[in-house]
Protein backbone atom coordinates (compact mmCIF):
# COMPACT_ATOMS: atom_id res chain seq x y z
CA UNK A 1 0.00 0.00 0.00
CA UNK A 2 2.93 2.36 1.09
CA UNK A 3 4.59 1.71 -2.60
CA UNK A 4 1.39 2.36 -4.08
CA UNK A 5 0.63 5.65 -2.79
CA UNK A 6 4.87 6.25 -3.35
CA UNK A 7 4.01 5.64 -7.05
CA UNK A 8 1.18 7.37 -7.54
CA UNK A 9 2.77 10.57 -5.95
CA UNK A 10 5.68 10.65 -8.24
CA UNK A 11 3.68 10.27 -11.43
CA UNK A 12 1.23 13.13 -10.45
CA UNK A 13 4.33 15.22 -9.20
CA UNK A 14 5.72 14.54 -13.43
CA UNK A 15 2.93 15.58 -14.42
CA UNK A 16 2.68 18.27 -12.98
CA UNK A 17 5.76 19.26 -14.02
CA UNK A 18 5.73 18.60 -17.96
CA UNK A 19 2.41 19.85 -18.64
CA UNK A 20 3.25 23.59 -18.50
CA UNK A 21 6.47 22.81 -20.77
CA UNK A 22 4.91 21.10 -23.22
CA UNK A 23 2.13 23.20 -23.60
CA UNK A 24 4.33 26.09 -24.20
CA UNK A 25 6.11 24.13 -27.05
CA UNK A 26 2.75 23.35 -28.77
CA UNK A 27 2.11 27.23 -28.44
CA UNK A 28 3.28 29.16 -31.45
CA UNK A 29 5.10 32.54 -30.25
CA UNK A 30 3.29 35.64 -31.29
CA UNK A 31 4.86 38.92 -32.26
CA UNK A 32 3.93 41.68 -30.05
CA UNK A 33 1.86 44.42 -32.01
CA UNK A 34 2.54 48.17 -30.82
CA UNK A 35 -0.27 50.85 -31.28
CA UNK A 36 0.70 53.42 -34.07
CA UNK A 37 -1.66 56.37 -32.26
CA UNK A 38 -3.38 56.43 -29.42
CA UNK A 39 -6.17 58.78 -28.42
CA UNK A 40 -8.59 59.29 -25.24
CA UNK A 41 -11.67 61.31 -24.57
CA UNK A 42 -11.91 64.25 -22.63
CA UNK A 43 -13.39 62.42 -19.98
CA UNK A 44 -10.86 59.78 -19.61
CA UNK A 45 -14.18 57.20 -20.67
CA UNK A 46 -12.84 55.85 -23.72
CA UNK A 47 -9.22 54.99 -25.14
CA UNK A 48 -8.71 53.89 -28.84
CA UNK A 49 -5.40 52.38 -29.72
CA UNK A 50 -5.11 52.28 -33.24
CA UNK A 51 -2.62 49.85 -34.60
CA UNK A 52 -1.82 49.27 -38.58
CA UNK A 53 -0.80 45.87 -39.54
CA UNK A 54 0.42 44.20 -42.88
CA UNK A 55 -1.62 41.75 -44.17
CA UNK A 56 1.42 38.99 -42.52
CA UNK A 57 1.16 40.68 -39.24
CA UNK A 58 -1.28 38.39 -36.94
CA UNK A 59 -3.44 40.71 -35.11
CA UNK A 60 -3.38 38.20 -32.08
CA UNK A 61 -0.10 39.84 -31.09
CA UNK A 62 -2.66 43.06 -30.03
CA UNK A 63 -2.69 43.44 -26.36
CA UNK A 64 -6.55 43.20 -25.26
CA UNK A 65 -5.93 43.16 -21.46
CA UNK A 66 -7.21 45.28 -18.77
CA UNK A 67 -5.15 48.39 -17.61
CA UNK A 68 -4.68 51.31 -15.12
CA UNK A 69 -4.33 54.88 -16.25
CA UNK A 70 -5.17 58.13 -14.52
CA UNK A 71 -7.28 57.00 -12.10
CA UNK A 72 -9.41 54.96 -14.63
CA UNK A 73 -9.76 51.11 -15.04
CA UNK A 74 -10.05 50.39 -18.49
CA UNK A 75 -11.46 47.48 -20.66
CA UNK A 76 -11.18 45.95 -24.28
CA UNK A 77 -14.94 46.56 -25.69
CA UNK A 78 -14.56 45.98 -29.24
CA UNK A 79 -11.62 45.43 -31.98
CA UNK A 80 -12.89 46.68 -35.13
CA UNK A 81 -10.70 45.75 -38.55
CA UNK A 82 -10.62 48.36 -41.40
CA UNK A 83 -8.66 47.67 -44.39
CA UNK A 84 -6.22 50.75 -45.60
CA UNK A 85 -5.92 51.21 -49.42
CA UNK A 86 -2.29 53.03 -50.59
CA UNK A 87 -3.67 55.04 -53.47
CA UNK A 88 -0.06 55.11 -56.14
CA UNK A 89 -0.45 57.47 -58.77
CA UNK A 90 2.55 59.03 -61.61
CA UNK A 91 2.69 60.42 -64.79
CA UNK A 92 2.94 57.91 -67.95
CA UNK A 93 3.51 57.97 -71.31
CA UNK A 94 2.53 54.95 -74.10
CA UNK A 95 4.03 54.95 -77.55
CA UNK A 96 1.67 53.14 -79.96
CA UNK A 97 2.24 51.62 -83.37
CA UNK A 98 0.54 50.75 -85.42
CA UNK A 99 -0.23 50.32 -89.81
CA UNK A 100 -1.68 52.52 -92.09
CA UNK A 101 -2.04 52.17 -95.97
CA UNK A 102 -1.66 55.87 -96.36
CA UNK A 103 0.71 58.53 -95.63
CA UNK A 104 -1.55 61.83 -95.54
CA UNK A 105 -2.11 63.00 -92.11
CA UNK A 106 -6.16 63.20 -92.39
CA UNK A 107 -6.12 59.07 -93.01
CA UNK A 108 -3.43 58.54 -90.07
CA UNK A 109 -5.70 60.47 -87.19
CA UNK A 110 -8.78 58.66 -88.48
CA UNK A 111 -6.62 55.71 -86.94
CA UNK A 112 -5.59 57.13 -84.02
CA UNK A 113 -8.39 58.02 -80.72
CA UNK A 114 -8.28 61.44 -78.94
CA UNK A 115 -8.38 59.37 -76.04
CA UNK A 116 -7.23 56.09 -74.66
CA UNK A 117 -7.11 54.01 -71.86
CA UNK A 118 -4.06 51.65 -70.66
CA UNK A 119 -2.74 49.31 -68.27
CA UNK A 120 0.54 49.63 -67.48
CA UNK A 121 2.92 46.04 -66.59
CA UNK A 122 2.53 47.13 -62.60
CA UNK A 123 -1.22 47.33 -62.53
CA UNK A 124 -1.78 51.19 -63.04
CA UNK A 125 -4.57 51.80 -65.04
CA UNK A 126 -5.40 55.35 -67.00
CA UNK A 127 -7.06 57.40 -69.32
CA UNK A 128 -3.80 58.90 -72.01
CA UNK A 129 -4.26 61.69 -74.33
CA UNK A 130 -2.62 61.46 -78.02
CA UNK A 131 0.03 63.67 -78.38
CA UNK A 132 -0.21 65.57 -82.12
CA UNK A 133 3.15 66.42 -82.16
CA UNK A 134 4.83 63.10 -81.61
CA UNK A 135 2.48 61.52 -84.89
CA UNK A 136 5.57 59.93 -86.98
CA UNK A 137 5.06 58.19 -90.26
CA UNK A 138 7.37 55.69 -92.26
CA UNK A 139 7.52 53.75 -94.99
CA UNK A 140 7.06 49.96 -93.44
CA UNK A 141 8.58 48.42 -96.48
CA UNK A 142 8.82 48.15 -100.73
CA UNK A 143 7.63 45.72 -102.87
CA UNK A 144 8.70 45.16 -106.42
CA UNK A 145 7.11 44.31 -109.56
CA UNK A 146 7.98 43.63 -113.19
CA UNK A 147 6.75 44.34 -116.77
CA UNK A 148 7.09 44.16 -120.29
CA UNK A 149 8.27 47.58 -122.27
CA UNK A 150 8.62 47.97 -125.96
CA UNK A 151 10.32 50.51 -127.86
CA UNK A 152 9.94 51.09 -131.91
CA UNK A 153 12.95 52.67 -134.32
CA UNK A 154 13.20 53.82 -137.93
CA UNK A 155 16.06 53.36 -139.92
CA UNK A 156 15.41 55.10 -143.11
CA UNK A 157 16.69 55.57 -146.41
CA UNK A 158 19.05 52.22 -146.62
CA UNK A 159 20.27 51.04 -149.88
CA UNK A 160 19.46 47.58 -149.17
CA UNK A 161 17.30 45.14 -146.42
CA UNK A 162 20.71 44.17 -145.34
CA UNK A 163 20.26 43.46 -141.06
CA UNK A 164 23.47 44.50 -140.56
CA UNK A 165 23.11 47.75 -140.36
CA UNK A 166 20.50 47.72 -137.85
CA UNK A 167 21.39 47.83 -134.46
CA UNK A 168 20.49 44.81 -132.05
CA UNK A 169 20.21 46.53 -128.74
CA UNK A 170 19.31 50.27 -127.68
CA UNK A 171 18.90 52.01 -125.12
CA UNK A 172 15.53 53.22 -123.81
CA UNK A 173 14.99 55.64 -120.51
CA UNK A 174 17.82 53.94 -118.74
CA UNK A 175 16.65 50.66 -120.10
CA UNK A 176 18.36 48.03 -122.66
CA UNK A 177 15.95 46.75 -125.27
CA UNK A 178 16.59 43.74 -127.64
CA UNK A 179 15.52 43.55 -131.30
CA UNK A 180 12.90 41.64 -131.64
CA UNK A 181 11.33 41.85 -135.08
CA UNK A 182 12.05 44.07 -138.19
CA UNK A 183 9.94 44.90 -140.99
CA UNK A 184 11.04 47.05 -144.22
CA UNK A 185 8.98 49.56 -146.28
CA UNK A 186 10.42 50.53 -149.81
CA UNK A 187 11.19 54.61 -150.25
CA UNK A 188 11.91 54.83 -153.78
CA UNK A 189 11.57 52.48 -156.93
CA UNK A 190 13.77 52.81 -160.21
CA UNK A 191 12.37 51.48 -163.49
CA UNK A 192 14.85 48.85 -164.84
CA UNK A 193 14.56 46.53 -167.91
CA UNK A 194 10.36 47.91 -167.96
CA UNK A 195 10.78 46.13 -163.85
CA UNK A 196 9.92 48.32 -160.87
CA UNK A 197 12.35 47.89 -158.41
CA UNK A 198 13.08 49.64 -155.26
CA UNK A 199 16.61 51.27 -154.34
CA UNK A 200 15.55 52.84 -150.92
CA UNK A 201 14.35 51.06 -148.05
CA UNK A 202 13.15 52.34 -144.11
CA UNK A 203 13.58 49.33 -141.25
CA UNK A 204 10.95 49.58 -138.74
CA UNK A 205 12.85 47.61 -135.81
CA UNK A 206 10.68 46.82 -132.36
CA UNK A 207 13.20 46.76 -129.23
CA UNK A 208 11.48 44.76 -126.00
CA UNK A 209 12.58 44.49 -122.46
CA UNK A 210 11.82 44.15 -119.13
CA UNK A 211 10.98 47.13 -116.53
CA UNK A 212 11.40 46.32 -112.50
CA UNK A 213 9.70 49.02 -110.67
CA UNK A 214 9.13 49.16 -106.52
CA UNK A 215 6.73 50.60 -104.65
CA UNK A 216 5.73 51.47 -101.14
CA UNK A 217 3.41 48.81 -99.00
CA UNK A 218 2.25 49.72 -96.16
CA UNK A 219 3.49 52.80 -93.45
CA UNK A 220 4.13 52.52 -89.69
CA UNK A 221 2.53 54.88 -87.70
CA UNK A 222 3.67 55.79 -84.41
CA UNK A 223 2.18 58.24 -81.81
CA UNK A 224 2.56 58.80 -77.85
CA UNK A 225 -0.07 59.61 -75.33
CA UNK A 226 0.52 60.65 -71.93
CA UNK A 227 -1.46 61.23 -68.54
CA UNK A 228 -2.16 60.38 -65.48
CA UNK A 229 -2.07 56.79 -64.21
CA UNK A 230 -2.61 55.58 -60.81
CA UNK A 231 -3.85 52.26 -59.03
CA UNK A 232 -5.51 51.30 -55.38
CA UNK A 233 -3.50 48.35 -53.30
CA UNK A 234 -4.62 46.74 -49.81
CA UNK A 235 -1.51 46.02 -48.08
CA UNK A 236 -2.25 47.92 -44.75
CA UNK A 237 -5.27 46.38 -42.56
CA UNK A 238 -5.77 48.77 -39.56
CA UNK A 239 -7.19 47.50 -35.83
CA UNK A 240 -9.04 49.68 -33.80
CA UNK A 241 -8.84 48.09 -30.14
CA UNK A 242 -11.39 50.58 -28.42
CA UNK A 243 -11.35 50.23 -24.19
CA UNK A 244 -14.03 52.04 -21.91
CA UNK A 245 -12.53 52.68 -18.65
CA UNK A 246 -14.60 53.21 -15.02
CA UNK A 247 -12.90 55.60 -12.35
CA UNK A 248 -11.43 53.62 -9.60
CA UNK A 249 -13.44 54.29 -6.42
CA UNK A 250 -10.93 55.08 -3.26
CA UNK A 251 -10.95 53.37 -0.28
CA UNK A 252 -13.55 54.27 2.15
CA UNK A 253 -12.70 55.74 5.57
CA UNK A 254 -9.30 56.53 7.56
CA UNK A 255 -6.38 55.22 7.64
CA UNK A 256 -7.16 54.46 11.81
CA UNK A 257 -10.29 53.48 11.12
CA UNK A 258 -8.96 50.61 8.40
CA UNK A 259 -5.86 49.53 10.69
CA UNK A 260 -8.42 49.23 13.84
CA UNK A 261 -10.94 46.69 12.07
CA UNK A 262 -9.81 43.06 13.10
CA UNK A 263 -7.89 41.07 10.68
CA UNK A 264 -10.24 37.69 10.85
CA UNK A 265 -8.18 36.37 7.90
CA UNK A 266 -4.96 36.51 9.30
CA UNK A 267 -6.37 34.70 12.62
CA UNK A 268 -8.28 32.34 10.81
CA UNK A 269 -5.41 31.09 8.43
CA UNK A 270 -3.40 29.68 11.25
CA UNK A 271 -6.02 27.23 12.15
CA UNK A 272 -6.84 26.89 8.31
CA UNK A 273 -3.33 24.96 8.12
CA UNK A 274 -3.59 23.44 11.24
CA UNK A 275 -6.56 21.56 10.18
CA UNK A 276 -5.56 20.46 7.35
CA UNK A 277 -2.27 19.21 8.80
CA UNK A 278 -4.42 17.30 11.61
CA UNK A 279 -6.62 15.40 8.73
CA UNK A 280 -3.68 14.48 6.70
CA UNK A 281 -2.20 12.32 10.11
CA UNK A 282 -5.60 11.08 11.09
CA UNK A 283 -5.66 10.35 7.39
CA UNK A 284 -2.26 8.41 7.38
CA UNK A 285 -3.28 6.64 10.97
CA UNK A 286 -6.68 5.27 9.53
CA UNK A 287 -5.27 3.44 6.58
CA UNK A 288 -1.88 2.30 8.67
CA UNK A 289 -4.47 0.73 11.38
CA UNK A 290 -6.70 -0.12 8.34
CA UNK A 291 -3.57 -2.29 7.55
CA UNK A 292 -2.62 -3.93 10.99
CA UNK A 293 -6.31 -5.48 11.39
CA UNK A 294 -5.87 -6.61 7.78
CA UNK A 295 -2.71 -8.60 8.65
CA UNK A 296 -4.39 -9.75 11.72
CA UNK A 297 -7.45 -11.33 10.18
CA UNK A 298 -4.86 -12.70 7.49
CA UNK A 299 -2.62 -14.28 10.19
CA UNK A 300 -5.45 -15.57 12.54
CA UNK A 301 -7.21 -17.53 8.87
CA UNK A 302 -3.46 -18.94 7.82
CA UNK A 303 -3.31 -20.33 11.31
Amino acid sequence: MKKLFTICAAVLCLTAALTPAAMAAEAPEVQVCYPTSVTRSEDGSEIRKVYDLSPEDDPAGISRSDFEQDGYHYTLTDLLKQELPEHEERQHTETVSLQSDKKDMESVLALLPQEKEFITDDGLIGTLELQLDTVQVEVAGYGSSTKKVSATRSYPNLVNQDTANIPKTITDNGRTLTLETLQWQTDNTASLDGYALGDRFTAVATYTGSATSSYVTGYTVTADYTGTVSHIALDRVRYVAIFEGTPIQPLTGTEDSSSGQFNWGALLLPFGIVAAVGAGIGAAVFFRRRSEVVEVESDEKSQ
